[in-house]
């Protein structure tokens, strides 16, 4: 055995500006925010030596101080946390490609992405990967993100990436092979492509290559121990500012190999960190800011209404997508489960806390479609598989009824106000901006498809509007899970 020294790794995740803690818990302690995680890090970085902290994408997107600065915000304030380096999620794309090499210069520190290209001149958009000596040691960190989950590049014609995780591990050995000769100790890649994907990245990489770990992002998965696939270790950390994940490893410098870890996830608390005072000022500007303009009340509910998970009906889903389907007249409005941001709303309702919520500003469109084409979307959203964390699930409106059988892996039946869908009869859709580009994924439909009866009719340009000025308009509104969504 050679040379061998010890690294501590921390790394976070779609922390989707979660800035601010939350006061949780009979004893009244805070958990997450910014400025506790900040004092951890800090913590760390005076108790060891050779530190380095890393985020796996999604650093953007979830908070009203974020919408409000378009993620300038985030990036003034990720640039305080000093993270060694980060890669892309799909949510940094949310305010435009232009916006995001803008905010990309603002950043001090390197954002690493190999394979996102422009398509007519080959080059890469981004830096594919960065080397760190710590401590003498190389590191180097690749990022990796597949066209799976930047679905809004689709529509970008001059942009292109590897579709398939074939191509992207081979991208990867393209920077491993050159790299080779400098003594890269110890291969990381930062990925925002989800768990499972992450798992089937690993099996598919050649050992030669080196690659010791992948730290990702996307599918917010929380895990007891990193997974090993292909002898690389595969960890996530959630979701949010709430905990932050910690590797300890020891490399050796003959072999450029781990040979001894520990990984833990840390928990973000005033119980185990001492908050980052500086820090707090520093959001608190922002904050004080965004307070003003959206501290007014549009609504008051007659208790606090959840959305606790994305794969299922939740209540605030089908408050949402009742608010769209009666201003619609659609006979199904589908309401993406992911634009739903937060999990619980009321029962007092701010201006701040509905954006803060549902923070895209999206368009409206409606589509005639089949009953047979209704029925396979149903069944394509509600697939086991699409409910991993890294697919599109849908909340749907009142009178709308689905089961789902598991166990044959079929759409049983769907009713709407208590009629069966009618293979040949047609039937009248609402989807938003995002999910018409992208309906393949989640509703396994075209374009072309969903246009195949009736050209398609934009009724909105702001979904976010249409909901605001329905909760405005009726106030102590019920909502609860109703079995619109079932599986068998």
């Amino acid at each position: 055995m050679g040379i061998t020294k010890r690294f501590t790794i921390l790394h976070s995740n779609d922390m989707h500006g979660d800035f601010l803690a939350e006061m949780r818990g009979e004893e009244g302690h805070l958990i997450g925010g910014l400025s506790l995680l900040s004092g951890y890090i800090n913590q760390v970085r005076n108790e060891e030596k050779n530190v380095v902290y890393c985020i796996a994408g999604d650093m953007v997107q979830g908070s009203l101080i974020d919408a409000e600065y378009k993620g300038i915000s985030t990036i003034e304030i990720m640039n305080y946390l000093a993270p060694d380096v980060a890669t892309l999620g799909n949510h940094e794309f949310d305010y435009g490609l232009p916006h995001l090499l803008f905010l990309e210069k603002m950043a001090n520190f390197p954002i690493v992405n190999a394979n996102l290209y422009i398509t007519q001149y080959n080059k890469r958009l981004f830096r594919p990967y960065v080397v760190k000596n710590v401590d003498g040691f190389n590191i180097l960190f690749i990022g990796i993100i597949t066209e799976k989950v930047i679905d809004m590049l689709k529509t970008d014609n001059m942009l292109s990436s590897f579709i398939t995780l074939q191509e992207a591990a081979s991208e990867v050995g393209k920077i491993c092979n050159a790299y080779k000769t400098d003594d890269i100790d110890l291969t990381v890649l930062l990925t925002h492509i989800g768990f499972e994907s992450d798992e089937e990245l690993a099996g598919l990489l050649d050992p030669a290559w080196g690659v010791d770990m992948i730290i990702g992002g996307h599918s917010h998965t929380i895990l007891e121990q990193p997974a090993l696939v292909n002898n690389i270790l595969i960890a996530q950390a959630g979701t949010g500012t709430d905990q932050i994940g910690r590797f300890d490893v020891t490399v050796d410098d003959d072999t450029n190999s781990i040979v001894d870890w520990t990984w833990r996830l840390v928990p973000i608390d005033s119980a185990h960190c001492q908050p980052d005072e500086q820090l707090t000022a520093f959001i608190n500007g922002f904050k004080d800011v965004v307070d003003k303009k959206y501290g007014s009340i549009i609504s008051k509910f007659p208790r606090m209404l959840t959305h606790p998970e994305r794969t299922r009906e939740t209540e605030l889903g089908n408050l949402f997508a009742d608010a769209i389907q009666e201003k619609t007249g659609v006979d199904v409005a589908f309401v993406g489960s992911g634009s739903i941001r937060k999990t619980e709303l009321g029962p007092v309702v701010t201006l701040g806390d509905y954006l803060a919520l549902f923070p895209y500003d999206d368009s409206v469109t409606r589509f005639v479609v089949t009953g047979a084409q209704l029925k396979h979307a149903f069944a394509g959203f509600m697939r086991p598989e699409n409910r991993n964390g890294e697919g599109e699930y849908y909340q749907v409106n009142r009178g709308v009824k689905a089961v789902y059988d598991l166990e044959k892996r079929e759409l049983a039946s769907l009713t709407l106000s208590g009629i069966p869908v009618d293979d040949a009869s047609q039937y009248s859709i609402c989807l938003q901006g995002y999910h018409y580009k992208n309906s393949t994924v989640g509703l396994q439909l075209t374009g072309a498809e969903l246009a195949q009866l009736e050209q398609p009719r934009l009724l909105a340009t702001s979904g976010r509007d249409v909901v605001e000025e329905y909760l405005r308009n009726h106030q102590n509104l019920q909502a609860a899970v109703e079995g619109r969504l079932q599986y068998l």
